[in-house]
C-alpha cells in the first residue's frame, strides 16, 4: 500500500498521538498547576494554525514551539498573579502522576529555565537539538550544553534518572 507521507493525519489524531509528550514537557517546564492551561492553550493555537502546517512539517517539533511559547505565557502570567492553589486538576492526557513523578518534577522544576527547558524537550519530547536551539533561539551546542548541565543537576539531586532514552 502507498501512503502519500504529503497527507496530513486528522487533527484529532495529532492530539492523540503529541497529547501525553505536550503534556509531559508542559508540566516540566511550568510546573504541574499550570499544565493543563498551556497544554489546552497548546493544542487550540494548533487547532486554529495545522490547516497551514505543511504537510511534510515535524508535528512533534511544531506543538514543542507551540508549548514553548504557551508556557511562557503562562508563566509571565503566573508571576503577576501568583495564587496557591489547593489540589491540581487531573492530567488533560490521562496520567496520574505518582510519588516518583512528583520528585521527578520537583528536581525537574529546580532546574535553571534554560536547562529545564532543554532537558523537558530533549528527554521528554525526544527533539533532537537543532530544533531545541531553534524553539530557544540559541545554538545547537547551548541547547546540548543546557541539556547536559540539566541532566548532571539532575544525576546529582535525583538518584533514580535514567539518561540512556533520545542520546543524539
Amino acid at each position: 500500500m502507498n501512503v502519500d507521507r504529503h497527507v496530513k493525519a486528522p487533527f484529532e489524531a495529532v492530539v492523540a498521538r503529541h497529547g501525553a509528550t505536550v503534556w509531559r514537557v508542559v508540566r516540566a517546564v511550568i510546573g504541574h498547576v499550570d499544565a493543563d492551561d498551556a497544554w489546552s492553550d497548546t493544542f487550540l493555537a494548533a487547532l486554529k494554525a495545522y490547516p497551514q502546517l505543511p504537510a511534510d512539517a515535524n508535528v512533534e517539533a511544531w506543538l514543542v514551539t507551540i508549548a514553548h511559547r504557551k508556557a511562557i505565557d503562562i508563566a509571565r502570567g503566573a508571576a503577576r498573579r501568583a495564587v496557591p492553589v489547593a489540589d491540581p486538576p487531573d492530567s488533560p492526557a490521562g496520567e496520574r502522576a505518582d510519588a516518583h513523578d512528583l520528585d521527578l518534577d520537583a528536581a525537574v522544576g529546580a532546574l535553571p529555565p534554560k536547562q529545564r527547558q532543554a532537558v523537558a524537550y530533549h528527554y521528554l519530547a525526544g527533539l533532537p537539538y537543532a530544533e531545541i536551539a531553534v524553539i530557544l533561539e540559541s545554538s545547537v551546542d547551548a541547547a546540548r550544553r543546557a541539556a547536559a548541565d540539566g541532566i548532571a543537576t539532575l544525576r546529582r539531586t535525583y538518584p533514580r534518572i535514567d539518561t540512556t532514552r533520545n542520546h543524539q
